[in-house]
């Protein structure tokens, strides 16, 4: 027995070591994409660009949007909780009512057979002793039942009273949070007028940069510098996922839209090859993952707006760019079919829609093959 316990005892140390371990290194690796993005920005192309302008308040907007999906996921959770507490309380109440009508019967009954002098009553009188016994056994029955009852009663109402409070408390917690998702919307509303007045004040600059070969050419060799760069940084991942290479045509397309464009073909407006796919579709739209991962990219990138890149193990990686909103953040784990982004047109993008990539080791592949028929 003392071996078996040794032993569990040294398991769930090992575990706890093991997890503390993980922490350590993804806040390290957090750290280190974080240091990389800064470099990045101060070291590719430093001269401004019209779309640089719509930067803060671009990566604004998606911090606003996914502080108030997070709100939304923590009342729905608040709000199934308090549910759960008032059903709890309902259930205790109606208990109590049972307890109360019970303990009312036994005082009554009590009050009928004479109260506690029948003890007494009975050791005096001159009756049959097998009489007695019996009776003083019915006595002895109702006492222990009514001491009982009172006991379940006082329990039920210690109940009740902790239930109360934690209903309160969570109440108190869901119109906290409700207001400071009122806050948030304001601030997301204010960011948005201000993307807004940028957008019509560089409108015809960006219209122009759009059509340069050199811009365009360069935000290309940052997204594939970026890429490199990661893949370098990242230690083998061992996910516990499906191996990515497995999945060749069982992906599901990350949003609901039509690719206008075919990987491998020029662009009209520069005559640069597509090294991914321009998913036209509605915005706000949620963009899911392709496929199990680790987030390593979550942040604005020039060309690309808010950029969000996935780790799928062993050199594969997939690649959301144009996003208005980034719900996930370097570290998180995902799992294929999970919502990552919103669809949007940042980066100063003219339409609506997602820029999605796939990569191996750091060069792009056409995804057609590796996209489900539908």
């Amino acid at each position: 027995m003392k071996v078996l316990r040794f032993v569990l005892l040294f398991t769930l140390l090992l575990a706890g070591t093991a997890h503390a371990s993980k922490q350590d290194d993804l806040a390290k690796l957090q750290k280190r994409i974080a240091a990389l993005q800064q470099d990045f920005e101060k070291t590719n192309d430093s001269k401004s660009e019209a779309a640089d302008d719509l930067r803060e308040s671009e990566r604004a907007i998606s911090d606003s949007n996914r502080k108030l999906h997070e709100l939304s996921l923590r009342q729905q959770s608040a709000n199934r909780e308090l549910t759960q507490l008032q059903q709890q309380a309902a259930a205790m109440e109606r208990e109590m009512l049972g307890q109360q009508a019970m303990l009312g019967r036994l005082l009554y009954q009590q009050y009928l057979d004479g109260g506690e002098q029948d003890y007494l009553k009975l050791l005096l009188n001159n009756d049959d002793p097998n009489q007695i016994a019996r009776e003083l056994h019915y006595f002895e029955y109702i006492a222990r039942n009514r001491a009982s009852t009172l006991h379940s009663l006082r329990s039920s109402l210690s109940k009740l009273q902790a239930v109360t409070d934690q209903s309160r408390h969570k109440s108190e917690e869901i119109a906290a949070m409700r207001a400071d998702e009122q806050t948030q919307r304001q601030h997301l509303e204010r960011d948005k007028r201000a993307r807004q007045q940028m957008l019509h004040k560089i409108a015809l600059q960006l219209k122009q940069q759009r059509r340069e070969l050199g811009r365009l050419q360069r935000n290309e060799s940052r997204l594939s510098q970026l890429v490199a760069k990661l893949a370098n940084m990242l230690p083998d991942s061992g996910l516990n996922q499906v191996a990515f290479k497995t999945l060749k045509g069982k992906l599901a397309l990350p949003v609901k839209g039509k690719a206008n464009n075919q990987f491998g073909a020029r662009r009209p407006e520069s005559g640069l090859l597509w090294t991914g796919w321009f998913l036209r579709a509605a915005a706000n739209q949620p963009v899911k993952a392709v496929a199990g991962g680790s987030v390593v990219y979550a942040d604005w990138l020039r060309g690309y707006g808010n950029l969000l890149i996935i780790d799928h193990g062993k050199g594969y990686m997939s690649l959301y760019g144009n996003n208005e909103t980034l719900y996930k953040q370097v570290g998180d784990s995902l799992r294929g079919g999970d919502t990552i982004a919103a669809v949007g047109s940042s980066g100063g993008n003219e339409d609506s829609g997602l820029y999605f990539e796939l990569r191996f080791e750091g060069k792009p592949f056409d995804p057609k093959p590796w996209i489900k028929k539908r």
